[in-house]
């Protein structure tokens, strides 16, 4: 009887990546839900695919939408939209820290083992206390945006819309959402410094990861950590880059505006969908540059989609170290682990096949609209990125090409390994012992 109940345990038992996968579905079916009700509309109650794609799009911080956020949904709608970001932007987990705080209750080892799986952490301790950090800097930070974006839109809108907007859209960026209320993003705000720089910075704050703030905040009484190094390295080089290079490529005025938008530019791919211009008026290089940043994303353990900045420093280490004559992957005189490198490889190899290989279905699915493959392109590197960029087509896309951009958006925030963990109960078993011979390949 023992054996049995031991036997009937062991089939119930779920890995924290499979947990974090079927959390993050069921709170994608509740939202699509509760979108989908009479009091969230304020025109005809959204088909089930839209609603399903909205509320993938609000739990994965993606920002991509077939219709207008302020002219579907009512106060109650966007109410639950906005929560769905905030939950999917500092993760499903900050609910039961949250309420364990509150309570005074002791958090299992269940529960903090799913909290190291959601934050990438490789420490067997601490995962309660950096959670708590998490929730601490993440209030601060959209605080103080709500704070900045209140004194342009309450003069503009009124104190009662204005702070609604200042809510929403501070959420929105520090969650590298995306969404927005105006119906155009922020082209109407093109040349107003203090909104664009403040969501630049909401953006890029949520972007780098609170793994990277707490060090920040701790510096320099304690030493930046590698995994903080690497990203603020990785994030200012893309940053100042794609800032450089979209300055030349777009063809704006001289002068600070031209600036500002070409800053602008470079700080939305990092997986937040505001725009301040018409992507499919967009020169091919820049569309191209933006697929490249899109792709790349943020950094690790952040509300940010992509490969991550991390991921691709280590292949440029290990690149570089191939280079030297090197076998080991050295960075600012610390040694990767091979484990690491091998890891970052395959999320490389596997996110790139993956756009791919959705890139093409799409060019089958969506035959009856006549889109171009670049727009297809741009819009399966978006919803993979959870950036929420588009040239236009979202609306249009096939019931197959939203379930196809659904499954990308999905893939891009719950993250590839944690899924294929989730599909194998193999994945933590230690390495069988029985070795094989070697031998070589021709390789290049």
């Amino acid at each position: 009887m023992k054996n049995v109940r031991r036997k009937k345990r062991k089939a119930f038992h779920f890995s924290p990546a499979e947990i974090i996968t079927g959390t993050f579905l069921g709170l994608i079916v509740l939202g699509a839900i509760l979108l989908s009700l009479p009091i969230s509309n304020q025109q005809e109650i959204l088909a089930p695919i839209d609603a399903l794609f909205i509320a993938t799009s609000a739990i994965c911080v993606t920002g991509l939408s077939p219709l207008l956020i302020d002219q579907q949904f009512t106060l109650f709608g966007q109410s639950i939209l906005l929560i769905l970001i905030e939950i999917g932007g500092l993760g499903f987990m900050s609910i039961p820290i949250f309420i364990y705080f509150v309570g005074k209750k002791r958090i299992h080892l269940s529960t903090r083992l799913i909290l190291r799986e959601s934050m990438n952490m490789e420490s067997r301790s601490g995962e309660v206390k950096l959670a708590l950090a998490i929730l601490k800097i993440a209030g601060s930070i959209q605080f103080l945006g709500i704070v900045l974006l209140a004194t342009r839109f309450v003069p503009k809108y009124g104190i009662k819309t204005g702070l609604w907007y200042s809510l929403f859209h501070a959420i929105s960026s520090f969650c590298n959402a995306g969404f927005d209320l105006f119906g155009t993003s922020l082209i109407g705000f093109k040349a107003d410094p203090i909104v664009l720089l403040t969501i630049g910075f909401l953006i890029i704050a949520g972007g780098l990861g609170f793994l990277v703030w707490l060090d920040i905040l701790q510096w320099p009484r304690k030493k930046l950590s590698l995994h903080s190094h690497l990203a603020l390295r990785m994030t200012g080089f893309l940053l100042i880059l794609g800032w450089g290079l979209f300055y030349v490529i777009q063809p704006e005025k001289n002068g600070w505006i031209r600036a500002l938008d070409a800053f602008f530019l470079s700080v939305t791919p990092r997986t937040a969908g505001f725009f301040t211009l018409d992507y499919a008026t967009m020169a091919q290089s820049g569309l191209m540059l933006t697929m490249m940043l899109m792709f790349i994303g943020g950094t690790s353990g952040s509300t940010a989609g992509g490969l991550k900045t991390t991921t691709l420093a280590v292949l440029f280490a290990k690149v570089r170290s191939l280079f030297r004559g090197r076998t080991r992957t050295e960075i600012s005189g610390r040694t990767i682990r091979e484990l690491a490198v091998a890891k970052a490889m395959t999320l490389f190899f596997l996110g790139l096949a993956i756009c791919t290989f959705s890139i093409f279905l799409l060019t089958f699915t969506e035959t009856a609209s006549q889109e171009t493959i670049v727009a297809l392109a741009f819009e399966a590197i978006s919803a993979f990125g959870t950036v929420g960029l588009t040239m236009g087509i979202t609306a249009d896309l096939s019931v197959v090409g939203k379930l196809i951009i659904i499954s990308l958006m999905f893939i891009g925030r719950v993250g590839i390994l944690t899924i294929l963990y989730s599909l194998s109960r193999k994945t933590y078993q230690q390495e069988v012992k029985i070795k094989y011979p070697e031998e070589s390949v021709l390789l290049g």
